[in-house]
Order: structure tokens, then sequence, then C-alpha cells
């Protein structure tokens, strides 16, 4: 008889109950500011940041301004709030991505913050030619939908139970894009589970791990500096988040790499 494998489950409510982390993590990006707008300037091409679940475009402001600043042309989703992937919301997002697409005529590079990272991997699928790079916070994309504080809230606001989600749909959520990707996550998320949020690690597709709270991904410095890295890459020259000089000290240590450790100690 084959054994079942038990699904991930919600994070702990200890880190649900620290949520609140989010303002220092939001106050510490302007101590930070001096220091993230160091370094390369981003090219000028198009940044969509996506909010997360019922949140607007407000949520992504300071992220764009950031984006802004290094010298992208960062764009909200204007799309109202986020209550859900439905076929109407679809239809607008490509919409809106073909439009920046055709202004600029340069490819996209899509932001997307919890629930919005899901869409930016959906619309990655879907469009991969008008598709820079994906860069998802705290996204869950993997195995339990349940694997997290919000999804009753989710089936409420939305109108749909999980389950009425076809598989089409998460298939082109669960299947990594072709194109550069980088999945930031917190083992210390208090709202998503974190093993839901890592993607198979291939040649254009990245885990890199901050430590921080699941509603200050989008403000905290560490997440920041990742951001503006993986956006300052040449097109076509993608490489991974190097963990060197100081980063090494900010920054955990990849997790395939610590599977690999894990495997190699000698049991006792």
């Amino acid at each position: 008889m084959e054994q079942e494998v038990a699904a991930t489950p919600p994070p702990p409510i200890r880190y649900l109950l620290t949520e609140g982390r989010a303002v220092w993590e939001y106050a510490s990006s302007f101590v930070s500011m001096p220091f993230l707008l160091d370094g390369p300037d981003g090219d000028g091409h198009p940044v969509v940041v996506i909010p997360g679940f019922i949140a607007s475009g407000w949520s992504t402001r300071p992220l764009r301004t950031f984006l802004h600043k290094k010298g992208y042309n960062s764009h909200c989703w204007k799309q109202g709030r986020n209550l859900g992937l439905s076929a109407q919301l679809e239809g607008q997002m490509l919409k809106r991505i073909r439009s920046i697409y055709r202004r600029y005529g340069r490819k996209v590079s899509l932001v997307g913050w919890s629930l919005g990272g899901v869409y930016s991997r959906w619309i990655a699928n879907h469009e991969p030619d008008l598709i820079r790079t994906v860069i998802t916070l705290g996204s869950p994309f993997t195995d339990n939908p349940r694997a997290n504080h919000s999804w009753q809230l989710f089936e409420r606001m939305s109108g749909r139970k999980i389950e009425e989600i076809d598989n089409f749909t998460y298939e082109m959520v669960r299947r990594t894009p072709p194109v550069p990707t980088t999945c930031v996550y917190s083992r210390t998320d208090g709202i998503t589970a974190w093993q839901c949020c890592v993607g198979d690690e291939t040649e254009m597709s990245e885990n890199v791990e901050v430590v921080g709270s699941h509603c200050g991904l989008g403000v905290n410095p560490l997440t920041l500096h990742v951001i503006a890295d993986r956006l300052a890459q040449p097109e076509g020259a993608w490489q991974r988040f190097r963990r060197d000089g100081l980063r090494r000290y900010l920054y955990p240590r990849p997790i395939n790499q610590q599977v690999a450790e894990a495997r190699a100690q000698p049991a006792t």
C-alpha cells in the first residue's frame, strides 16, 4: 500500500502573531534607502507590480516609487482590489501587459506580491514573449492551496471554492515560466507556508530566502535589494543571485544548499 504524503500545513500561529513586524520593515527601508539606491541604475524597461489578496495598487506604491527612483518605468496593475482570479480579470491583466509592451516596445518585468505573484506566473506562462523576468514575493503556487491563513477569506471574498479553480489555471501557475524567475520567500512568513512559495531551480529559475514577515515583503529592504539586483541584469544574460561579500551575512544559504548539507551530515 502506497503511503500518503501529508499536505503542507499553514504557518505556525506564533508567526502569524508577529506579522506586525511589517511596520518595522517599512521603517527600515527608509533608513536603508541610501544604500538601496546605490549600485546599478535601471535601464528604463517597464515593470508592473501586482498586489496581494484584498490589497490594491496603494499597497505597492512604496515599491513602485523605489523602482522609479532606480530608473525603471514602474506601473500599477490598475485592476482595483485583488479579490481573486476570474476570467474577466485574466483578460484585463493580459490586455494591460500587452498595452505596456506596445507602448515601450520592450519586454515587461512582473513583480507580484503574494497572490499577485501567482498572477505573475500565470501571465508569464500565457505570454512569455512579452515578459522579461518574473519576481514573486511570498507567493503560494505549489502544494496545498489551504496551507495559509487566508484561504477561507479568499473563498468568501471571491465567491469561489478553491476546488472550483480549474486544473488548467493551476497548471499555468505551478509550471515554471520559461523566463528568468526569482521566488522570494521567508521561513517566518505568518500568512503562507514558505514551502508553497519555492519552485524548481532550473537554468532560469531560483529561490531566494529573506528574513521577514509576509505583510512586509514588499517593503523589506532585503527584498528591495533582491528585486533591484534581479531587474538590473542585462536582458538575455540572467544569472543567479549571488550571496557574496556582505550578502552572505544578510541572506540565508539557498534552500537546495541547505538540503545538500543536511544529507551530507553523518548519521548519529
